[in-house]
C-alpha cells in the first residue's frame, strides 16, 4: 500500500506542471468571473447590456421557450456592482411575443429599449412589429412599449428592428424582413420612433444586424444570415447608402459588435460546432477573417450577448443552458493584449 501511495504522489508531482499550464492559459487568465445573474423565468434569453449613469442594466426575454410563445415578456434588471441585481421593469402585452430587447442611451440621457413584437396564430408567425420604450431620467421606470413607425416605402407587416445604435444625435438600425431575399433595410431616426429608409443591404438572407461606428464616422455592420451562409461584414461612409461587403469565415447567431480604440473589432456570437453550440468572442476583420479568442461556459440554447467595456474590463451578458435551466450570465473579462490583439 505504501508503495502504491508513493507511486500516486509521484504521478501527481510529475504532472503538476501540465495541470498548472492547462489552468493558466491566457484565455483562462482573461476570464475573471462568470456568474448566473437571473433564472426566474422558465426560459431566460436574448440579452443586452449597457452602463447608464454608473449602473449596469441588462435586458432579456422571459418566456416558456425559445419560440412560438405568445406570452414572451421583457425584463430589465440593474446592478451597481455587477453582482447584486434588482428588477426595474417588466414589459408585456397580451397575445404578443416580446423578443430580443436591445438597450441604448438617447442623446437626452434616457434608456431606449427596442423590442420585437411577434404574433403567432396556431403556432405560425403571422406578423412582426417593432416596439420601443423609454426610461425616465433616473432609469428606474419605463414607459409602456409603443409601436415604432417605419417608412411606408419598406414597411411589410413582418418587420423586425433588431438593434438600434445612436450616433451624432441620430439612431440607426437594420430592419429585418424575412419574406425578402435581400432582407435588411438600413433605417435612420431622430427620435427612435419614426424611421426613414436609407438603403437595402446587398446581403442574401440577412437578418440579425448590429451597427457600429469607427473614428472616421464610417458605419460597420455585422449581419447574421440564413443557415446556409456565414455571416457578413460591411462598411460604409456617410450618408451610408453605398457599402462594401465580405463574407465572414463563420456563421453568426445573435451577434454583438464592439469597436475598440485600437481598431480591433470584437464580435460575440454563437459558434456552431458539429455536435453542439456555444458562446464565443472572436476578432473580426473587414476582409472577413474571423479569429476565435475566448469561449464562455455555455452550451445548447445560448448566445445573444451584450458587450460593454468599463475600467479596462470587458463585461458580457449572455444566456446559456449548460447548467440545465436556460439562464442569464454575466462574464467579466480582463483585456489582455496577448489575446485581443494577437
Amino acid at each position: 500500500m505504501k508503495n502504491l501511495k508513493a507511486y500516486l504522489y509521484a504521478l501527481v508531482f510529475l504532472f503538476l506542471p501540465v495541470i498548472a499550464g492547462a489552468q493558466n492559459t491566457p484565455e483562462r487568465e482573461a476570464i475573471l468571473s462568470v456568474e448566473r445573474i437571473w433564472d426566474r423565468g422558465a426560459h431566460n434569453a436574448f440579452t443586452s447590456l449597457i452602463d447608464f449613469n454608473g449602473t449596469l442594466y441588462c435586458a432579456f426575454r422571459e418566456s416558456n421557450g425559445h419560440v412560438n410563445d405568445s406570452n414572451g415578456s421583457i425584463r430589465v434588471i440593474a446592478s451597481e456592482d455587477g453582482q447584486n441585481w434588482k428588477s426595474v421593469a417588466h414589459l408585456f402585452e397580451q397575445g404578443i411575443d416580446f423578443r430580443d430587447p436591445q438597450l441604448s442611451i438617447t442623446p437626452d440621457n434616457k434608456i431606449m429599449l427596442n423590442i420585437g413584437g411577434s404574433v403567432y396564430t396556431e403556432g405560425k408567425l403571422t406578423s412582426m412589429s417593432p416596439k420601443v420604450s423609454f426610461s425616465n431620467s433616473e432609469g428606474n421606470s419605463f414607459s409602456k412599449a409603443a409601436n415604432v413607425n417605419l417608412d411606408s416605402e419598406i414597411k411589410t407587416g413582418t418587420d423586425w428592428l433588431w438593434r438600434a445604435t445612436w450616433h451624432n444625435g441620430k439612431v440607426y438600425a437594420g430592419v429585418y424582413q424575412p419574406k425578402k431575399e435581400k432582407s435588411v433595410q438600413l433605417m435612420v431616426s431622430d427620435d427612435g420612433i419614426d424611421y426613414k429608409f436609407i438603403t437595402t443591404f446587398d446581403v442574401i438572407e440577412g437578418n440579425e444586424t448590429t451597427l457600429r461606428f469607427n473614428n472616421k464616422n464610417e458605419m460597420i455592420a455585422v449581419v447574421r444570415r440564413g443557415s446556409r451562409y456565414n455571416g457578413a461584414i460591411g462598411i460604409s461612409a456617410p450618408p451610408y447608402n453605398k457599402w462594401n461587403w465580405n463574407d465572414l469565415e463563420k456563421r453568426l447567431g445573435g451577434p454583438d459588435l464592439m469597436l475598440l480604440e485600437n481598431n480591433v473589432m470584437l464580435c460575440a456570437t454563437r459558434e456552431y460546432l458539429p455536435n453542439k453550440a456555444q458562446t464565443i468572442i472572436s476578432k473580426v476583420e473587414l476582409n472577413g477573417k474571423t479569429t476565435k479568442l475566448i469561449t464562455l461556459p455555455s452550451e445548447g440554447d445560448c448566445s445573444y450577448p451584450g458587450l460593454l467595456m468599463k475600467d479596462d474590463i470587458l463585461f458580457m451578458s449572455y444566456y446559456s443552458s449548460h447548467e440545465d435551466k436556460t439562464a442569464i450570465y454575466l462574464a467579466k473579462i480582463a483585456y489582455l493584449k496577448s489575446i485581443f490583439e494577437k
